[in-house]
């Protein structure tokens, strides 16, 4: 496959995964981005909005601004602020933003007490954009441009618009018609029991009742679909996984799950989960980044809970500003995890 179909296999991979996910946070919680801002709120209802430089193709060094706030009446705002790119900050770093000026910051990585947040989350409303400047005058410009319509967003999410509280349309509704936070769900996932003589050969025996040919839209390579292509790997005294790799361009990678009957009928059902099996934690993790330097990513987790594999968690950064790894951690899904070892009583067919 030459760089110019890799490249187009890989974007197209993950706008899949990202529009699958698009899908998911629609049910899960909120999504939403503006010019140079994105906001992500979970299903607890807590807000996470991210801004950074102005879109790429301008000069500008990677900087980025999280606030964070948690649902409930009278909950106040977080805010972190990093830097990045190639020039590590010097000295000691002021932050900028219309007349609020921070002064005496350690590094290109900080967290704003509250006092601090008050001084300058006025000024972040009505600005264009704000700096970031060392002691050796090499300069980080932060856009604000999205900021108000992602922050009325977050607003409107959690039920603070038109009350004392809001960040940008305030009004004298009770703050006690905020909406309240919703407790993460509890997913109990179970380890799975350990292999048996004999697993390896299930692929051969299970291979004819799969679907004979995953179409170029599951995998690119699925002319290489075979009964020794699969993975088996035991979840319970009679139920086994198994999986399918998929060649989805040059740095992103994902799979065909199915749960089968270690017995016949095999009766194999295909799972939305997607990714590599981990049993030490019972999961299946996929995550894809949207470019090779890996500075936007979409992550999901499933965790296997006796009978199939539950959505425990997702992320999803869709602005590619340089960071690599990404510059924070949207979070679209959290769940609580209680994981319990396998029950010695055998289960159902």
């Amino acid at each position: 496959m030459n760089s110019a179909r890799i490249a187009a296999a890989t974007a197209l991979s993950f706008a899949a995964f990202s529009a699958a996910a698009a899908g998911a946070a629609g049910k899960e919680g909120v999504s939403f981005s503006h010019n140079d801002w994105e906001l992500a709120c979970d299903n607890t209802r807590t807000c996470r909005a991210a801004g950074y430089q102005v879109e790429s193709g301008s000069a500008l060094e990677p900087v980025s601004m999280l606030i964070t706030r948690h649902a409930g009446p009278g909950t106040p705002i977080e805010i972190d602020l990093q830097t990045g790119g190639q020039e590590e900050p010097k000295g000691s770093v002021r932050f900028k933003v219309g007349k609020a000026t921070l002064s005496g910051l350690k590094d290109g990585a900080a967290s704003l007490d509250q006092g601090q947040i008050r001084t300058v989350l006025p000024e972040l409303l009505k600005g264009d954009d704000a700096t970031v400047t060392d002691s050796g005058g090499h300069k980080w410009v932060l856009s604000l441009a999205g900021l108000n319509a992602v922050l009325l967003k977050m607003d409107e999410v959690q039920g603070r618009v038109g009350t004392p509280g809001a960040l940008v349309r305030r009004g004298s509704k009770p703050e006690s018609s905020v909406l309240p936070p919703v407790q993460a769900p509890v997913v109990n996932a179970v380890l799975p029991t350990k292999a048996r003589p004999g697993d390896d050969a299930l692929a051969a025996r299970i291979f004819p009742s799969l679907k004979s040919d995953p179409s170029a839209d599951d995998c690119n390579n699925h002319d290489e679909f075979n009964a020794k292509s699969l993975n088996v790997s035991r979840l319970t005294d009679r139920k086994v996984l198994l999986s399918f790799g998929c060649g989805m361009g040059a740095y992103n990678y994902t799979s065909l799950l199915w749960i089968a009957n270690d017995k016949p009928p095999y009766a194999p059902v295909a799972i939305e989960a997607n990714g590599d099996f981990d049993e030490k934690s019972a999961s299946v993790t996929s995550s894809m980044k949207g470019r090779g330097i890996g500075d936007c990513w979409s992550s999901q987790t499933w965790h296997f809970d006796g009978k199939g594999f539950v959505l425990s968690g997702h992320t999803y950064d869709g602005m590619c500003r340089g960071f690599p790894g990404g510059a924070w951690s949207l979070q679209r899904y959290v769940s609580q995890v209680k994981l319990s070892e396998p029950s010695a009583t055998p289960s159902k067919p």
